[in-house]
């Protein structure tokens, strides 16, 4: 079954989102753009709280979330209590995130990030597994 991917921002990361989409179809992926639609100035919460709740409902598997900095879709995804959302500028960042936190929702900074990385990033984030084991059990810790 091929993984499904809700995918949002803001105005700053939408050329990068829009070019994300097509790679990620083009990887067999199932993929919701929850927007923004244009790159006039938009807010990122109203589009990262929908990407979030679709992932806790069950109907995405994973998340991308690019904005300018990475930093406000970082902190607005992070408010939901079943998403772990990690802002990665490596690849090994992105594997890391994976294997020990079971992170289900990447984030990027299209400002500080070249498309041809942001698009490693995440292919790295969704095929990498989590680890498990011990690590679990500090995932089990993260809600409050």
């Amino acid at each position: 079954m091929s993984k499904r991917i809700a995918i949002g921002g803001d105005h700053a990361g939408y050329h990068h989102k829009e070019k994300m989409v097509e790679f990620l179809e083009s990887k067999g992926y199932e993929v919701k753009d929850f927007g923004p639609y244009s790159a006039d100035s938009a807010d990122y919460p109203d589009f990262v709280h929908p990407v979030c709740q679709s992932i806790e409902s069950g109907n995405h598997d994973f998340g991308v979330l690019i904005c300018g900095s990475g930093q406000g879709v970082t902190i607005t995804a992070n408010k939901h209590q079943k998403i772990r959302a990690a802002l990665c500028w490596d690849t090994d960042l992105a594997a890391v995130t994976r294997q020990h936190n079971n992170s289900n929702v990447v984030c990027l900074a299209a400002r500080w990030t070249a498309y041809e990385l942001a698009e490693s990033i995440v292919d790295t984030f969704l095929n990498t597994e989590f680890e498990g084991g011990r690590h679990q059990r500090r995932v089990d810790k993260i809600s409050c």
